[in-house]
C-alpha cells in the first residue's frame, strides 16, 4: 500500500503551555473546521473524538493512542471517514521555541490507495494549517484559571491476612463492582507507602495494597521468591477478594512485577499503571546483574540489616525537595526490611527469565517518574513508554513526568500522583 507523511511546522508567540492548555483537550471543539465533537469511550476505556467538519455530513472517529501532558504531545489514530484510507496515524507536539515563543509539529502517516493518497495529505496539510493558525490566535489570549476541583474524601482502608504459606498481608478498600486496583510496593517499601492512593482509588473500584513476600505483614515462603510466585500471589489475592479483572499499579520493583504478570495474564488487565520503572534488570547482561546484586550484598555480607544502611538509600531515593517527613517515611520503610527479605528480593530481581515483548499488552498504559528520579530517569522511562506505545498490539499509552519528585513519587507527591492515576482509573470500563 502506497504511503506518504505530512509535516507542518509552526511558531506561536504564546508560551507552549498556553498552546497545549487548548490543543491538549483532544476532545475540545478549538479546530475552525470543527462543526459538532463529542467524546466516545471504547470497550477498553480508550478515548475517541466523533467530530463533522462544516459543510459535510460525513461522522470521523479518531482514536487517542499517546498522551503526555508534561511532554506536550499527543498521538491518535483514524477510524472512520476517510474515504479509501488504509491506515492514518498523526502526532502533534508543542515545545518552548528557544528564541521565545513555541514550536508546533504536526504529522501525519497515511496509506491509501495511490489515486487516493495525494487528496488525503493534500487535504490533511489543510487541516493542519488551519489548525495551527486558531492555536496562534486563541492561545494569545488570556484564559481565565481553572476552577480547582474538589478532592472526594478517601476511602477507608482495612487490613486483611490471606492465611496460607506464604500468608500475605493486605490493607484494602471496601467492595465494589469492577477490576481491583492492586498496589505493589517497591524493593525497599511496603504496602503502606501506597495508603493515600488507596483512599483515592477506593472512590473507583476495590483497590488493595499487598506486601510482597517476606515485607511487612507476609512471610517469604519456603523456597527463593520467583517472579512466577508473585504472579501466584496476585491471583491468589484476586481470588481471595472475588475479582476476574485487575489494574496493576507499580513502584520500581513493583512495576516490573506488575509487567511480568502482564506478560502472562494480558486477558486479566484492564489497566496498568508503572512508575519509577518496568523492565527492571530484563534487559541487562549477565555482568551487570551481577555487579548490581553483589554491590548491594556487600553490607549484608558484613553483617548490617537495611537499617544500618536506609540512610544512604533515602540519599538516592529522595529528590531535592523531599521534606524531612518524607525522608523519615522512607527511611521506616527501609529499616523494617529484614536483611533475609532484601536478599530474597535482590536475587529475584537480577535473575529476570525473559526480556519484555511489548506486543503481548492490549490494555491501556499509564507510566510516570519523578522528574529527579536517579534510578529510573524521565528520559529512560519516557523511552520504554514510546517502546510500548509503538510495539503494543493495541497502542493506548500516557507518560508524565512528576515534577518535583524523587524515585518514589508516589510518597513524594501524592496529589500530583494521585490526579493522574484517578483520572487514568476513572475512563476504565467498571
Amino acid at each position: 500500500m502506497p504511503r506518504d507523511q505530512v509535516e507542518v511546522l509552526g511558531h506561536c508567540q504564546a508560551s507552549a503551555d498556553a498552546v497545549w492548555a487548548i490543543a491538549g483537550d483532544f476532545c475540545g471543539r478549538w479546530h475552525p473546521a470543527i462543526a459538532t465533537i463529542r467524546a466516545e469511550r471504547d470497550a477498553l476505556g480508550s478515548l475517541i473524538r466523533a467530530f463533522t467538519v462544516h459543510g459535510e455530513d460525513t461522522l470521523y472517529r479518531e482514536r487517542l493512542t499517546w498522551l503526555s501532558d508534561s511532554d506536550h504531545a499527543l498521538a491518535y489514530t483514524h477510524l472512520q471517514g476517510i474515504a479509501s484510507v488504509e491506515a492514518y496515524d498523526a502526532a502533534f507536539t508543542v515545545e518552548a521555541a528557544p528564541d521565545g515563543g513555541s514550536l508546533i509539529r504536526w504529522t501525519a502517516t497515511v496509506d491509501a490507495p495511490v489515486e487516493r493518497l495525494a487528496p488525503i495529505c493534500g487535504g490533511t496539510r489543510v487541516v493542519f494549517e488551519m489548525g495551527i493558525e486558531a492555536l496562534r490566535e486563541r492561545a494569545g489570549q488570556a484564559a481565565s484559571a481553572p476552577r480547582p476541583e474538589a478532592v472526594p474524601a478517601p476511602a477507608a482502608v482495612a487490613d486483611v491476612v490471606l492465611d496460607g504459606a506464604p500468608r500475605l498481608a493486605l490493607s484494602v478498600t471496601p467492595p465494589r463492582k469492577g477490576p481491583l486496583c492492586l498496589f505493589l510496593h517497591g524493593i525497599g517499601g511496603n504496602r503502606r507507602n501506597w495508603l493515600p492512593q488507596l483512599g483515592a482509588a477506593g472512590n473507583l473500584m476495590r483497590a488493595a495494597a499487598l506486601d510482597l513476600r517476606g515485607y511487612g505483614g507476609s512471610t517469604l515462603g519456603s523456597n527463593q521468591s520467583t517472579v512466577e510466585d508473585y504472579c501466584d500471589d496476585i491471583l491468589r489475592v484476586a481470588g481471595a477478594l472475588g475479582h476476574d479483572r485487575l489494574v496493576l499499579v507499580g513502584l520500581s520493583y513493583g512495576s516490573w512485577i506488575a509487567t511480568s504478570f502482564a506478560m502472562r495474564h494480558p486477558d486479566r488487565l484492564a489497566g496498568l499503571v508503572l512508575s519509577g520503572g518496568c523492565t527492571g534488570m530484563s534487559e541487562a547482561g549477565a555482568a551487570e546483574r551481577e555487579a548490581f546484586r553483589i554491590s548491594r550484598e556487600v553490607p549484608l555480607d558484613a553483617g548490617q540489616t537495611p537499617a544500618d544502611f536506609a540512610p544512604s538509600v533515602v540519599k538516592v531515593l529522595a529528590g531535592p525537595d523531599a521534606t524531612e517527613a518524607v525522608r523519615g517515611e522512607l527511611f521506616d520503610s527501609m529499616a523494617a526490611i529484614p536483611a533475609r527479605t532484601y536478599r530474597d528480593a535482590l536475587v529475584c530481581f537480577t535473575n529476570p527469565p525473559e526480556k519484555f515483548d511489548f506486543s503481548r499488552l492490549a490494555m491501556p498504559v499509564l507510566m510516570m517518574t519523578g522528574a529527579h528520579d536517579r534510578l529510573a530517569s524521565p528520559d529512560e522511562i519516557r523511552g520504554v513508554a514510546r517502546r510500548i506505545w509503538r510495539q503494543a498490539a493495541r497502542p493506548d499509552a500516557r507518560y508524565e513526568t512528576i515534577a518535583g519528585a524523587g524515585h518514589v513519587c508516589n510518597v513524594e507527591r501524592p496529589d500530583d500522583y494521585n490526579r493522574l492515576l484517578v483520572d487514568f482509573l476513572g475512563r476504565l470500563p467498571q
